[in-house]
């Protein structure tokens, strides 16, 4: 990439998707929301057909969210070659079958067609960039977009170079992200699952633990997370949460006071070693999200914020009908 200069990320008007499952359909629903001409490809029978039905599905949310200017449903248009996808593309975001042999393909291919420069991101859900991008003529310009589905929904992305991606494709991906309306997420490294879906498993993975050995009904397991938990993570996430578990005293409170609690055998994933540099990294890290507000403060933040989650949840409750 180094040696192709990219567009500017303000300054991207064509944005190409290639997999129009419904993770790169869910993609191609929300560039068009910001205002993006989408070109889309996929070979697979009935693809098209499939893409519009999810677009016009997800259009109605995406109004009720507010569509940026120039933003419209016909500014989507499906392509009948890959190469015919990419070639005037700003950006690409591929989303195909989570099969390392294919993306070595399908990475090489775009890289061969699209513009020299144009930064290409994967939405791959744990396959690491530097094995995808070994293919590439260019390498450098390919990083990891990882979206949470429906991508159109959720804002978070999470953004990974591999060893042979240019750092400044990373540094690309995260500003143009951030213009499109995602949360964008720099990883320090490549991480297998990268770190929401490593937190997801561990938690999916104890939930099977309990149905399996008859402690828990998958109804308990879905009502205990989102009646409990689940309301403050969608606001401070689990560390800031712990933090306030520590009461004025916050996170180092809370791990001197609970910290033993991690060796009970609660559940089958082992504790680490709560050692004293593993104690002070939490305490230093939790600082930076609280960005200097008390522990009261933060906790009006959270009431507040809860009160109007119940509220909505209360709206759909009889859609949904989970409790009485």
């Amino acid at each position: 990439m180094a040696d192709e200069a990219a567009p500017d990320p303000e300054s991207v008007r064509t944005v190409a998707v290639v997999g129009t499952g419904v993770i790169g359909g869910g993609w191609a629903a929300h560039f068009l929301r910001m205002g993006y001409d989408v070109v889309a490809y996929d070979p697979g029978p009935g693809a098209e057909d499939r893409l519009n039905a999810l677009v016009d599905g997800a259009w109605p949310a995406l109004e009720r969210l507010g569509l940026a200017e120039g933003a419209r449903r016909d500014r989507l248009r499906f392509a009948a070659t890959l190469a015919e996808a990419v070639g005037q593309a700003d950006f690409v975001q591929e989303s195909t079958p989570e099969r390392l042999e294919a993306k070595i393909r399908v990475l090489a291919e775009i890289d061969e067609a699209a513009p020299p420069g144009v930064v290409v991101a994967s939405s791959t859900s744990g396959l690491a960039m530097t094995d995808m991008q070994t293919g590439c003529r260019t390498p450098g310009r390919f990083v990891v977009g990882h979206p949470f589905n429906p991508p159109y929904l959720i804002p978070l992305v999470e953004v990974v170079g591999g060893k042979a991606t240019d750092p400044a494709a990373v540094d690309w991906a995260d500003r143009f992200y951030r213009h499109a309306g995602k949360v964008s997420l720099v990883m320090d490294q490549e991480l297998p699952g990268f770190i929401g879906n490593r937190l997801q498993e561990a938690l999916w993975r104890e939930a099977l633990h309990m149905v399996a050995a008859g402690e828990a009904t998958v109804d308990q397991l879905d009502a205990s997370i989102a009646y409990g938990p689940g309301l403050r993570w969608a606001l401070m996430g689990p560390c800031l949460t712990f933090h306030l578990a520590g009461g004025p005293g916050g996170m180092a409170h809370m791990l001197d006071h609970f910290g033993p609690a991690l060796l009970e055998p609660w559940t089958r994933l082992e504790a680490p070693e709560l050692t004293p540099h593993l104690r002070d990294r939490m305490v230093a890290g939790v600082q930076e999200p609280a960005a200097g507000r008390t522990i009261a403060e933060l906790e009006e933040e959270r009431d507040d914020f809860l009160v109007d989650l119940l509220l909505l949840l209360e709206r759909h409750a009889e859609r949904w009908s989970r409790r009485d």
